[in-house]
Parts: C-alpha cells; structure tokens; sequence
C-alpha cells in the first residue's frame, strides 16, 4: 500500500517554493501519495512563541536570501525575492483550503507559488488571487468563500494539528508521523520512502 506524504505549505514560505517544484517528481519516483496541506506559517510561530527566520537577525536574512538563490540554481527553477516580502498570506492560505473542497488546489498552488516566488505578485491583493483562479479555470464563487467560517476554521485546524505533531516550520512534510523539515530533507525523504516504514 502506498505510503502518503503530507505537505504542510504556506505560500509566504520560500522555502515551501522550492520544496513544490521537486516534491512532485520525487513522488512519482516512489508510488508515494501526496497531500497537499495549507497551513498559516505566522499561527505556527504565534503558537510556539518564535519568529520567522529572516526576522531573528540582519546577518541570518542577509545569508537566508543567499541561500535561496543558491537552492534556486541548484534545482534549476526559476526564482526571484518577492519585492512584497514578507506578504499576508491570510486570504491566500484561506483560498487554498477553499480550492481543495473544489478539488483545485494543486493546479492553485503550483499557480500562487509561481505568482509569490517567480512573478513577484502581492498574494495579500485579491484581485491576484482572482486573476490565479481565472487562469486555472476554477469555479466562481471560491474568492468569497475565504469569508467562510468553515474554510477559516479548516486552515486554523490545519495549523494546529501541524504544531501538535512537531511542525515548526515551513515546508513541514510528514510521513505517518515522522517529520521531514524543509527543501533540503527531501533527498532524506525519498530514501525514507525506498527503505519503507
């Protein structure tokens, strides 16, 4: 029986970026099954009382924006810093929740994180999330569905079952409950899925 990788993403998150352009392939790779799960980066920190990397010092930002370039040419993507950074990703998280009940969130996704981590675009602006949706082919309707008290209580759900299971940060990748943190496990991980449980 194939094994499931959870995902644990947040589009502010470059380093969930980098993590969704080899996750995929990797999974072919293996016969795993992946499940995308949005959660909120910021409610992972509140939660645990810390802040975001970047924000810890001026010398670890410096290096942190180094490093991305570097994980960016080493895996051959496309990538620039986002001149919005750091973005509320609040509605957008909230969208993704959305899209999912719609079986639209891969497509979404691989949408936003392009738009955040590649074109630049404010992903706390609306009328990009709209022009996200449009370009995908989404149902109308799921913009005004991040209102719902349904789609914001899943994204808080997500958040705090990641936090209960040990996630601090983003990407958070999970199999059963061994958790695999950032772009640079996913080697550790696709040896974790050959070798088995």
């Amino acid at each position: 029986m194939a094994e499931t990788v959870e995902l644990f993403y947040d589009f502010g998150s470059p380093y969930s970026y980098l993590a969704s352009t080899r996750i995929e392939a990797l999974i072919e790779r293996t016969g795993a099954v992946l499940a995308w799960r949005p959660f909120l980066l910021g409610g992972v920190f509140k939660s645990l009382g810390t802040i975001s990397p970047a924000e810890t010092s001026a010398s670890k930002a410096r290096w942190m924006l180094r490093d991305l370039e570097q994980w960016a040419a080493f895996y051959e993507v496309p990538y620039r810093m986002n001149p919005h950074f750091p973005v509320n990703t609040l509605r957008a998280m909230r969208l993704a929740v959305a899209a999912e009940e719609r079986g639209h969130q891969v497509p979404l996704a691989r949408r936003l994180f392009a738009d955040m981590w590649v074109e630049g675009k404010d992903l706390a602006d609306p009328a990009v999330l709209a022009e996200a949706l449009k370009a995908i082919g989404a149902p109308k309707g799921l913009l005004e569905r991040t209102d719902s008290g349904h789609v914001k209580e899943r994204l808080k759900a997500n958040t705090e079952e990641a936090v209960s299971r040990g996630a601090f940060g983003a990407p958070a990748i999970f199999v059963g409950e061994e958790l695999f943190w950032g772009n640079d496990r996913l080697d550790f991980l696709e040896r974790r899925l050959e070798r088995g449980p």
